[in-house]
């Protein structure tokens, strides 16, 4: 055998072993208890980077040390394989999306597996495969029949060059197209959604099952499905039309003057009268070209139109005119409001600009507010006034009175009714590309929308497909594909051309590893009911609110079909930080420089201008030129180096900064693990029991279990990869320097330092393992177990001070009582060499610590 530290030669036989012997298949034996540890899959872009690297490593630790403590596992990977870059690469490159796709997954499988990490590769799940998206579509069905998913018109990005709808991320900062560059517009078509509203309240209130999540992830999605009470309140337009609004404060609708309609609204070509048409129809035009966040900025100067007619103020029978601006959007709440100038700051700028009424109806105490003369809103507390049987009242956000008072006087007078609103829309899953999962339902004349029978899933998406990012998606130009016979009736009919949002795939895909090679169902609930929920689930804080709140709707609404009997799919959750390095940016410019290209890295400047350089330790990318390649580490020093330094350098919900002498720091901890070890198999020790331990045993013994101990709780609750490295490099250096190494403690030292690395570095712990003459692997020995007489301490080191000033220490039995403390104390050779031939005046023991001596 070498006697050097290998990790390219032991890191590749032991990977190969382990998939010879099938040591990381799942185990399914009900008896035990189960546990499922699983990482955010990826999307298989093709290359691995330190992001990758630090979530899959938190988790096969967590997953290793559960096997070790005896649960069966369920520790899984997959691809989350649909999507635009696959599409766009097809443009690019001329290269079949799925042939890209699986290339990509190919490569990135490889990288997965010299990390070392314990998947099993058995459950492995792409879902752009037939055979995972034949459920997808089983599944939107599912929704379909429960009345949960359904078409309607929706505004979209349009890009007028390519003749194409355009996701939120191709379009840029500017308003304009990633790809033509034209300026995109807002046009309405049909698309379908999930009705993700109707959960809404249950989405809530469940978050407080979820103790074991990020309090900030919580709150984010409190704060995404947005819950306000308030009512709803019905104007009609003297036409006799309903415009329905919904507001936080009823009690102000004596004092809404206008009203204003976004110009999406159905009834506004209705309202407009023949003289204000050109003029609305101008700015709906104006309005369709800008993006929701322009429309919807704070500092943005108001505009809009009257549409030339009146509504009907429910409460005071008084005329309104109805105008229209794009601040308003369709997509919240009804597309209408009652605007209250002299109680809302964007409602009063706009009733300025256009001359509109500003009507005072809450007053702070003991003053008299005048419309007329207002400069800015009044939006605080005070008393109701001009508000008919309101008056008087406690008005406010806060009071709350004014705003119960207001919703039960209109209940009792048929003008509206209290109501919760969210700010959370029900979930568009349209998108207008090919590389998706194919929407399952036909379109026929004469039945309407038919779902594709369960028995003629998958639709599966042609191959022979032609890519040029223009026009419509690639389904639709498919005369063979799109033209099939109604399910129905038989009759002539058209397949769905949209396919569906990619996060609908990975809303699931938790659901399936449990039952991965199922042909006949999705998977069979009580395995998955057996396996879930997840127990700890990793990956980022970016996927925090979208991903995580669909996959929990998912959960609730397959419950309810009766296939799962669980309410929340994630019982902890832990974001990990982000991977960072330094970066060398010119403050002038902005611009970052790539290293190579800097003369003097302790002196960094930039080569174009000569300007000084800020080092500054940013998330890697190619752009900042700071990104480091996974290959490059695990070539120079090994996975089990890579894994030790990532878990080691920074808590896992914290960011990690890159450092290379940190990474040679890990090296040669492994290194020293790998000298202890050999050398005491050398030296072919046959450790003896003497009966009573020595002094130097008892300390190394306590060193050993004191690790197991702060190791083990270092792995739960909250964890502290960081500081379980720590313990063990104590317990390596408590072992180098132990005077002992003929006895059976330190034989048990090393044996449990081994176990205790197995889950971190399990590849050089699975060969000094095997090189201590064990058959079985260290992945299978039990999760050590401190003893906690081991951990009781005989002796304690206790400070001796003269006059405050600290001495030195004595050892003292642990358990000693003050005045023993006090004698011997007293009577030791430190203390003496102070007080001989002094007089003691007072001595202060504190038990356990020290011993104070005040002399004269």
């Amino acid at each position: 055998m070498e006697s050097r530290y290998n990790p390219a030669e032991i890191e590749e036989k032991w990977q190969a072993a382990w998939d010879a012997q099938g040591l990381d298949q799942t185990l399914e034996n009900p008896s035990k208890p189960k546990f499922y540890a699983l990482s955010m899959f990826p999307y298989p872009s093709g290359n691995l980077h330190m992001g990758h690297v630090r979530n899959y490593t938190i988790t096969d630790v967590i997953a290793r040390v559960q096997r070790m403590r005896g649960y069966r596992v369920l520790h899984p990977m997959g691809w989350d394989a649909f999507g635009l870059p696959a599409e766009n690469a097809a443009i690019d490159r001329g290269i079949a999306p799925a042939k890209w796709t699986y290339q990509n997954v190919a490569q990135m499988r490889a990288q997965l597996k010299r990390l070392g990490l314990s998947y099993d590769w058995n459950r492995e799940v792409t879902t752009c495969s037939p055979d995972y998206y034949k459920w997808t579509q089983w599944i939107f069905l599912q929704f379909f029949q429960a009345g949960l998913a359904y078409q309607k018109e929706a505004a979209v990005n349009w890009d007028p060059i390519d003749q194409t709808v355009l996701a939120n991320e191709q379009v840029d900062s500017e308003g304009k197209s990633w790809r033509s560059g034209a300026k995109v517009e807002r046009r309405l078509l049909k698309q379908w959604f999930l009705k993700i509203t109707d959960y809404a309240e249950q989405l809530l209130q469940d978050l407080n099952q979820l103790d074991g999540w990020p309090e900030r992830v919580r709150l984010m999605q409190e704060n995404w499905i947005g819950k306000s009470t308030g009512a709803e309140v019905v104007f009609k337009t003297e036409a006799g039309d309903d415009l329905t609004v919904y507001t936080t404060r009823p009690d102000t609708l004596w004092g809404a003057t206008f009203m204003v309609l976004s110009p999406e609204h159905p009834l506004v070509d209705k309202l407009t009268t023949p003289a204000q048409s050109a003029a609305v129809a101008a700015y709906k035009a104006e309005a369709a070209g800008k993006s929701e966040i322009d429309r919807t900025a704070e500092d943005r100067e108001k505009t809009g139109v009257w549409t030339g007619s009146y509504a009907i103020n429910p409460v005071s029978d008084e005329k309104i005119p109805v105008w229209i601006a794009d601040y308003v959007l369709m997509g919240y709440g009804t597309g209408a409001i009652m605007a209250v100038p002299a109680h809302d700051q964007r409602d009063f700028e706009f009733a300025r600009k256009f001359g509109l009424k500003v009507k005072v109806v809450v007053q702070p105490e003991g003053e008299t507010l005048d419309g007329d003369t207002m400069t800015v809103a009044h939006a605080g507390e005070g008393v109701m006034v001009h508000s008919g049987p309101l008056d008087g009242i406690p008005a406010g956000k806060g009071a709350g009175q004014s705003v119960e008072a207001a919703v039960k006087w209109l209940e009792a007078n048929g003008k509206g009714k209290g109501t919760a609103n969210y700010r959370l829309r029900d979930w568009l899953i349209s998108r207008q590309r090919y590389w998706g999962c194919p929407i399952p339902v036909v379109h026929c004349p004469s039945c309407g929308t038919v779902p594709v029978p369960d028995d003629q899933l998958p639709v599966t998406l042609p191959e022979q497909v032609e890519f040029s990012g223009r026009g419509p998606s690639p389904l639709a130009k498919l005369e063979d594909w799109v033209n099939v016979p109604c399910p129905s009736c038989g009759e002539p009919a058209k397949r769905e051309t949209d396919t569906m949002d990619t996060f609908i795939c990975s809303s699931w895909y938790f659901l399936r590893y449990p039952d991965a090679r199922n042909e006949s169902a999705a998977f069979d609930p009580a395995k998955t009911n057996d396996w879930m929920p997840v127990d700890q689930y990793v990956g980022g804080i970016e996927h925090a609110i979208l991903h995580l709140l669909y996959s929990r709707f998912f959960t609730k609404v397959l419950r309810d079909r009766h296939l799962l009997n669980f309410d929340e799919p994630f019982k902890r959750l832990l974001t990990q930080g982000m991977v960072q390095a330094a970066a060398y940016k010119n403050p002038v410019t902005g611009k970052y420089i790539a290293p190579a290209d800097i003369a003097d890295l302790s002196d960094p400047r930039d080569p174009a201008t000569g300007d000084r350089l800020e080092v500054v330790f940013e998330k890697m990318s190619k752009s900042k030129y700071n990104g480091i390649d996974p290959k490059d580490v695990l070539e120079k020093y090994g996975a089990d180096t890579a894994r030790m330094f990532i878990l080691f350098k920074a808590p896992p919900e914290k960011d990690l900064e890159w450092d290379d002498a940190d990474v040679e720091g890990q090296f040669r901890f492994l290194n020293r693990v790998w000298r202890l070890v050999t050398e005491f198999q050398a030296s072919g020790a046959k450790p003896q029991g003497s009966g009573e331990l020595t002094k130097p045993e008892k300390d190394l013994r306590r060193a050993i279990h004191t690790a197991i101990k702060e190791i083990t709780e270092d792995l739960e609750g909250d964890y502290q990869f960081n500081t379980a490295v720590s313990e063990l490099m104590k317990l390596s250096n408590a072992l180098n320097d132990a005077p002992c190494k003929e006895s059976p403690v330190y034989a048990e030292g090393i044996e449990t330092l081994l176990a205790l690395l197995a889950p971190f570095a399990p590849h050089i712990a699975e060969e000094l393992w095997h090189l201590l003459g064990h058959a079985d692997s260290v992945h299978h020995h039990a999760w050590p177990v401190a003893d906690p007489e081991a951990l009781v301490v005989d002796e304690i080191p206790l400070v001796i001070q003269i006059m405050g000033k600290t001495r030195g220490t004595i050892q003292v039995p642990a358990g000693a009582d003050a005045q023993t403390l006090e004698q011997l104390a007293t009577e030791s050779e430190l203390a003496q060499r102070y007080i001989e031939g002094k007089t003691i005046k007072k001595v202060v023991v504190v038990p356990g610590k020290l011993v104070n001596f005040v002399v004269q």
